[in-house]
């Protein structure tokens, strides 16, 4: 990789997880201490006054050779960064060559910042107040571009909405858990899907909210806090955790106190439903607010919220007030797990498929960035990048266009079609482009104490319970408890690019139950890899604001709650819609008493059905793209 241009977030891969940083005696990093030292003016530990009182702990990094005005890139999170590691350090070298001051800052309290902290970082003022301080420096030119992945970027959204004049361009990388609602995702920040919780967040909380902590005492000089850093990290080494047997225990309110968790907020958001007003109290963004930056988004396909990041893209471009900013929102969207865009490797296994080469040049891209906005170079960035860069997988090649979805896409109905025995990939379901005119349905068992269990898709931040991307299903598909509908072999290749939308008509004899999704690329070997998929909870049907519960013999219309992908399906591949009513332990089971699940110790077993007929015909509908 060329490090000159390593402008690419002081790390792309580890402000998502929980990325030990490189041991203190590695002689590599010494040399880039060592580097750094001698390019750079170093200010540590600058305590960052907001408008209460409480001081953030930013690090600063400025060119010792460049005569100012500088433009600024500022990356904020609430990881350590006491000790840098390689990536980080690589990062800040390449920045201050460039010319630029390189900001790191910790979010109220984390770490060596004051305060009390709260997902997101309070944005909307300490994200405000950062701006207002650095561009009062001396050496600011009073631009900053903001930059960062995952708890990285999610706080920039908001801020984003509150259009600092400062805030002249941005980079969120992996953004979707800063979205509270945009257009039919209603995920409160991807607490919920479908209405359904996404259990990364107990394991999420579990290694971040580390609130509970030995602290240094309030308004202590900045001397002070300098020195007892070079001492004391104030990082915690939390206990290791089994979660793949944790992510088992009920009732979810209390398995922080299961694992010994640090208290908080866990308790308190597992209780609160996806339209509760709370949400709107917070960091989260949501699409009635206004948007004031230009921004480079970059997301993935084996992403928790590839769908909201891809709506709030489309959303800023067609209600952005100031025709500038509307016009210049950018998106690449490559095949990878949360946060791990870049590669120097040839061929890309994302979970078990091959998706060839996957490089990009991220690094020039986000360089060419800020040299545009914040240092005004006229480098025909703008002309020269596509609005739109996507992988196609399947096509295995990055392509282009000046929207989302391509331009020319047309939306083809597939209805579900079975005898009634579509239970499993050995029965009879089948995937048909002909709407049902015979009634017809096909029923399964779903008993919340052996649900289907997650395999690969769009997760993150999970611990060892889930990994990530794409993997061969035939394993779940071959449960009676997973309804399979399979299309006749493609007799020419169709690309699906696009939002898909999903119609469900179902019954149950539970008060509540939910409907998981999958679709599926299937291989003429009959290798059948996700794609991606999604689940919806049937109290929220008609609404987020109200829950409505079933009735035994009834049958219900569910809109599912959208799937987004980019994915050819080669000439003799066949198409496969996967229907259950988990996926766990990604989401939470529906224990399906109709009571409050996130107190509920024991479930009920709910026999579900799925309809498809001329009354009733289930159906997903895909985006596919014409040839040219």
């Amino acid at each position: 990789m060329n490090r000159s241009v390593c402008l690419l977030l002081v790390c792309t891969v580890a402000c998502g997880a929980f990325q030990p940083a490189l041991a203190d005696d590695d002689d590599e990093v010494e040399k880039l201490r060592k580097k750094l030292e001698e390019i750079a003016l170093v200010d540590r530990k600058m305590m960052v006054p907001m408008r209460d009182g409480v001081r953030l702990a930013t690090d600063v990094y400025r060119p010792k050779d460049t005569a100012g005005p500088l433009p600024t890139i500022l990356h904020r999170t609430p990881y350590n960064f006491n000790t840098l590691s390689k990536r980080r350090l690589e990062s800040i070298i390449a920045a201050v060559e460039r010319g630029y001051a390189f900001i790191i800052q910790n979010e109220r309290g984390k770490f060596f910042s004051e305060g009390e902290w709260e997902i997101l970082g309070l944005p909307r003022t300490d994200g405000w107040d950062t701006l207002d301080w650095l561009t009062d420096q001396p050496w600011s030119n009073g631009k900053v571009g903001t930059i960062g992945c995952s708890s990285s970027a999610e706080w920039q959204l908001a801020l984003a909405a509150m259009e600092h004049p400062a805030h002249a361009a941005m980079v969120p990388m992996a953004s979707g858990a800063g979205i509270g609602r945009v257009g039919d995702f209603v995920e409160q920040g991807n607490w919920y899907r479908g209405g359904v919780y996404q259990m990364l967040f107990g394991t999420w909380l579990y290694g971040v909210q580390n609130t509970q902590r030995p602290r240094l005492p309030t308004g202590l000089p900045r001397e002070d806090v300098i020195r007892l850093s070079r001492y004391f990290d104030l990082a915690p080494e939390m206990p290791d955790v089994d979660w793949t047997e944790q992510l088992k225990h009920l009732p979810l309110v209390t398995m922080m106190e299961e694992v010994e968790g640090p208290q908080g907020i866990y308790a308190e958001l597992i209780q609160r439903l996806p339209a509760d007003p709370a949400w709107n109290e917070g960091g989260l963004y949501q699409d009635d607010e206004p948007w004031g930056v230009p921004s480079l988004w970059m997301n993935s396909w084996y992403d928790v919220s590839i769908g909201p990041n891809l709506a709030l893209f489309n959303h800023v471009i067609a209600n952005a007030e100031d025709p500038e900013v509307a016009d210049n929102q950018y998106v690449v969207i490559a095949p990878t797990p949360h946060c791990r865009f870049q590669t120097d490797e040839e061929q890309t296994i994302v979970g078990a498929r091959d998706m060839g080469d996957v490089r990009l040049d991220y690094d020039g891209l986000v360089a060419r960035w800020f040299d545009y906005w914040l240092k005004g170079e006229d480098n025909g960035v703008l002309a020269e990048t596509p609005k739109v860069q996507y992988y196609t997988m399947g096509l295995n090649r990055w392509q282009s266009s000046s929207t989302w979805p391509p331009a020319g896409v047309e939306t083809v109905t597939w209805y579900l079609d079975s005898g009634g025995a579509a239970n499993s990939l050995f029965g009879d379901g089948r995937l048909v482009t002909t709407p049902p005119t015979t009634g017809g349905a096909d029923r399964f068992t779903y008993d919340p104490q052996v649900p289907v269990p997650s395999l690969g898709g769009g997760v993150c931040c999970i611990g060892d319970a889930i990994e990530p991307g794409s993997f061969d299903q035939r394993g779940n598909e071959a449960r009676h408890d997973v309804l399979v509908y399979t299309s006749e072999p493609m007799a020419e290749a169709i690309e699906i690019s696009g939002t898909i939308g999903i119609t469900l008509y179902v019954g149950s004899d539970a008060r509540d139950t939910d409907f998981s999704v999958k679709l599926i690329d299937l291989y003429p070997d009959g290798t059948a890899y996700n794609l991606d998929e999604t689940i919806q909870r049937a109290r929220f049907r008609e609404g987020y604001d109200r829950q409505v519960f079933m009735e035994p013999g009834e049958v219900y219309e569910l809109e599912v709650s959208p799937l987004s992908t980019s994915a050819l399906i080669d000439q003799g591949h066949r198409l496969r819609v996967e229907i259950s009513s988990s996926n766990f332990p990604r989401f939470a089971r529906n224990l399906n008493t109709g009571g409050n699940n996130w107190e509920d110790v024991e479930g009920v077993v709910a026999h579900n059905s799925v309809h498809h007929s001329a009354e009733h015909p289930s159906q997903i509908r895909l985006p596919i793209v014409k040839p040219q």
